[in-house]
């Protein structure tokens, strides 16, 4: 499983220019994010008490019907959100805090990645590696620039992994433990994609969920990013269970041994669900 290095270094390159590309948009709508949330109007308070109603409605489903706030807590909070301040960055302040969080899982997730033998060690493949390495860093930009925004919102900055989700990851890291490199390797890019899906579809909800433009472009930036991590791992996945590591590389002459489907198996669905996307407070800070 052999690379040429100066193709990788280009490939990166042109990685990052996409992640820049990607994070400059993303920091505009960070700033007018924040700029917007701190003003509040009639509509901003009825999605805040929408919210709310949501809210309730999935920790019910979430615990079998279980009413885990009463009436009177209820109504409480719906007059807490009815206040000026609380209606102006409520929902916002959740939202970048879950966002932050499932960022900080990923970040987590590949660095435990990068500790194994076949993802960061000698036996591993250079291009898979390199690939690790690259979008850990995106991740902790991404959470970043969510923590700041929730930081400029009055809220606290979420630096813990989406506490639903870290369960997954320690099982299926546990279950990776003295496997063969093949296994390892296809377990570890199984679970990279789990990860990077998530992220794409929470991010794809909350373009629906928030309200102003400013706030789509937001979430929008930052969802193809991951989206592009998605297609890439699933070109990966598919080489290894075709038994074809070989072919995860960027040697001259590869791409004229690809199978055919390698132009489409990394993007599946025309357009993404939203099947397996966090809610919108699942992360948030307690």
């Amino acid at each position: 499983m052999t690379f040429d290095p100066g193709a990788l270094t280009e490939l990166l390159e042109e990685s990052q220019d996409l992640q820049a590309d990607a994070l400059r948009p993303t920091r505009e709508a960070l700033d007018e994010f924040v700029e917007s949330s701190r003003t509040t109007s009639d509509s901003d308070l009825e999605s805040n008490v929408r919210f709310h109603e949501e809210h309730q409605r999935e920790l019910r489903s979430s615990f079998g019907g279980a009413t885990l706030l009463g009436a009177a807590g209820g109504l409480g909070l719906v007059g807490v959100l009815a206040t000026a301040a609380a209606a102006a960055s409520s929902k916002d302040i959740q939202v970048l805090q879950t966002a932050a969080s499932i960022e900080n899982l990923a970040v987590l997730t590949y660095k435990t990645a990068l500790t194994l033998p076949y993802i960061g060690g000698s036996s591993s493949n250079g291009v898979v590696k390199k690939f690790a390495q690259v979008t850990m860093s995106q991740h902790a930009e991404h959470a970043a620039a969510f923590n700041s925004a929730a930081r400029s919102l009055g809220g606290r900055a979420q630096n813990k992994p989406d506490p639903a989700f870290v369960p997954v990851v320690n099982k299926a890291v546990a279950s990776l433990k003295g496997v063969s490199n093949a296994k390892g390797t296809l377990g570890v890019v199984g679970l990279a994609i789990e990860l990077e899906n998530i992220a794409a579809e929470t991010y794809v909800k909350n373009t629906v969920l928030v309200d102003k433009i400013s706030n789509r472009q937001l979430f929008a930036s930052i969802m193809g990013v991951e989206a592009q991590h998605v297609g890439i791992l699933l070109a990966v996945q598919a080489l290894l269970m075709a038994n074809a590591p070989q072919l995860i590389s960027l040697a001259p002459g590869t791409a004229a041994k690809l199978p055919a489907a390698a132009g489409s198996v990394g993007f599946p669905d025309a357009f993404y669900k939203t099947n397996s996307a966090a809610p919108a407070q699942q992360g948030a800070v307690k």
